[in-house]
């Protein structure tokens, strides 16, 4: 049988690296680098992709000093507790086969203020840290020089099999490389040429610390995507100069943090910043050594890659989030079995990589990821219970998928004719179109598990039909809340599942403000006539408060640029044939024209089926949505249904 995927599983080599393949896990802080557990934790989740097929896997950023560090939960290279774990982290993946890079990192301003940082080229606020930083003195810009090149001492005599210096995304040495953050007019600023002697030393100074053998993977920006920042040229020269200083290979970063251009969120094409990367390998193929180029941000798909690589974009692929959706990636596409697809929600990952507090890096898709040591694959059970599932959404899915790889006899119940629950729903809002991926991944999975799955099935409060089981989680989600004002009932005003699947009208009022009202927003606006006016109706400040730090300027921005309109701080007192009544803030009274009202005010429990969970008198855990709707998202309810699938395999 040929590769299906022939580009992306051909060996290849970042200087004296030989690759099994040709795509990289890339960075990804995972706010386990300072947990004191002498490394058990970071090792699990490197493992977990080892097994699963990764290549070269690149850490994430380990701060070159104190003031370089991203957060408390950044590891610092000065701190002997974390070079050590780091050690036991390379060891336990040279074990089991793997190859490992360690990323050399410094945030520069967007550190938090506190142990020396932040610092910075210019005293420029930072509105990803909140903080005016100082600039940084000659001497703690050689000081700085000589933090990169003992990491990358350290590194290599840890023994990791690279290193990546993070030069891109808007940290430090970006920061030195931007006329809009680099004001100084010395040595290390002024033009184009200071402005990139920092980037140029610490490639310089790590190399000659490591020596020519020891590949050196440098990280810089393809594109700030910041108005006024640096030139296509410059970067261009950039490149060439970071070949010229001994750079084993470029990996092309999009964006800066603070850019007003999506780059990672769901409504960007995958695949689209290639051509970034493939003007950079044009660049450098011009000088007396060419080196391998890596294209990375918003590849969530082998396809994908198979496509970048084979039209010579790129050499190499990086891809880091669908690692962990699916720690499996590399060797299920290899069987041509099923992968678990990154949705780019961002909701577990990149927006807790931001924090300074609360959980680890997980994922919405796969919340075994960040928990791998304390959540091992289980084993299978000598002793097969019958158990069932009710409720097809994500949450039952990944509960069923657990007790059926335990060995358990699953049955899955749900009360519509199809599974996803929710998903169904996301899958049909542009740029959400991959949420459907993971419903098509579980289904598969229980499809080679042997879990039966049983599609209208309802189960009442009334019902006996769980008494036969030893086992019973429900996973029903949720229902729509009503609202209560004159006029829900008229024939135009629709809940929101039903204007998923209804003809809307060319006006469309929207009464409510959380995510789902914002998801109907965005189908409305992006579907039927063009000239659609679409109006979003909030009673509090914010619209989408609850979404995350990485997407929700993004989907507003985007709402916005189509016109539609988002209104706060309203209270909706009726509805008639053809408008909206309203009170503002101040309470004057204002109407807004519509042919088709969609209320997303927010949901309740659907607990039907947890009643007759209860009734049945056997083990059962209520999940979710059906649990708890207040608050309640997908990154929790998966959760939630993993470990109470955990809970039951451990009763034995």
């Amino acid at each position: 049988m040929s590769d299906p995927l022939p580009a992306v599983f051909s060996p290849a080599a970042i200087g004296t690296l030989s690759l099994p393949h040709r795509v990289i896990m890339g960075a990804m802080h995972l706010g386990l680098e300072a947990r004191d557990d002498g490394g058990a934790a970071l090792a699990a989740f490197y493992l977990d992709r080892v097994r699963g097929g990764a290549g070269l896997m690149v850490t994430g950023g380990a701060a070159v000093s104190q003031a370089g560090a991203g957060g408390p939960r950044y590891g610092v290279l000065t701190d002997p507790a974390f070079t050590r774990r780091l050690g036991h982290v390379a060891a336990r993946v040279h074990g089991a086969g793997g190859l490992i890079a360690l990323q050399l990192f410094h945030a520069g301003r967007y550190a938090p203020a506190g142990a020396g940082g932040p610092v910075a080229p210019s005293p420029v606020f930072s509105k990803l840290s909140g903080a005016l930083p100082s600039e940084l003195t000659g001497a703690q810009i050689d000081r700085t020089l000589l933090d990169f090149a003992h990491g990358a001492t350290l590194a290599r005599g840890l023994g990791f099999d690279a290193v990546e210096i993070m030069g891109s995304e808007g940290y430090l040495i970006d920061q030195f490389l931007s006329p809009l953050t680099n004001r100084r007019d010395d040595d290390w600023g002024g033009d184009a040429v200071r402005r990139a002697r920092l980037g140029i030393e610490v490639m310089l100074r790590v190399r000659a610390a490591v020596g020519d053998g020891f590949p050196v993977i440098f990280r810089m920006s393809g594109t700030d995507l910041m108005d006024g920042g640096v030139t296509r040229q410059e970067t261009m020269s950039f490149a060439r100069a970071l070949v010229a200083a001994g750079a084993d290979a470029l990996s092309i970063g999009i964006g800066w943090h603070e850019s007003p251009i999506p780059a990672v969120q769901g409504g960007v094409p995958p695949g689209s910043w290639s051509p970034v990367a493939a003007a950079i390998k044009a660049a450098i193929t011009t000088t007396a050594c060419t080196v391998p180029v890596i294209t990375s941000t918003r590849v969530n798909r082998l396809e994908t890659a198979q496509r970048i690589l084979a039209s010579g974009q790129a050499d190499f692929v990086s891809m880091a989030r669908p690692f962990l959706a699916d720690p499996d990636l590399m060797r299920s596409a290899r069987r041509r079995r099923p992968v678990n697809i990154c949705v780019a929600c961002n909701q577990a990952c990149i927006d807790r990589s931001l924090t300074h507090s609360g959980p680890s890096v997980s994922c919405m898709v796969n919340p075994r990821a960040g928990r791998e040591a304390e959540l091992p694959p289980p084993t299978r059970t000598v002793r097969p219970a019958a158990v069932a599932v009710v409720g097809g959404g994500p949450a039952g899915l990944v509960a069923a998928r657990e007790l059926a790889a335990a060995g358990h006899r699953v049955t899955l119940l749900e009360a519509a004719g199809q599974l996803g629950g929710q998903f169904c729903l996301a899958t049909q809002v542009p740029g959400k179109d991959d949420y459907i991926s993971s419903i098509h991944y579980l289904t598969a999975e229980l499809a080679a598990l042997g879990a039966e799955i049983r599609l209208g099935h309802a189960v009442p409060g009334g019902s006996d039909l769980l008494r036969g089981f030893a086992g019973v989680i429900v996973a029903t989600g949720t229902k729509p809340r009503r609202l209560d004002i004159p006029g829900t009932a008229l024939p135009h005003v629709l809940s929101y599942p039903a204007a998923f699947t209804a003809q809307l009208g060319e006006r469309v009022v929207i009464i409510g403000g959380g995510g789902v009202a914002v998801d109907v927003a965005h189908y409305a606006s992006q579907t039927g006539p063009p000239g659609r006016a679409v109006t979003v109706l909030h009673r509090g400040g914010r619209i989408g408060a609850r979404l995350g730090r990485s997407t929700r300027w993004a989907v507003l921005g985007a709402l916005r640029a189509r016109g539609t309109v988002l209104r706060t701080q309203v209270r909706c007192e009726r509805i008639t044939p053809h408008e909206v009544w309203f009170a503002r803030g101040d309470g004057t009274p204002d109407r807004v024209p519509a042919d088709t009202v969609v209320i997303a005010v927010g949901q309740v429990a659907d607990a039907s089926a947890a009643a007759a969970a209860r009734r049945s008198h056997v083990w059962h855990r209520v999940v979710g949505g059906a649990r708890d709707a207040a608050g309640m998202d997908a990154v929790q309810a998966t959760a939630e249904g993993l470990h109470a699938a955990r809970e039951f395999i451990r009763r034995g």
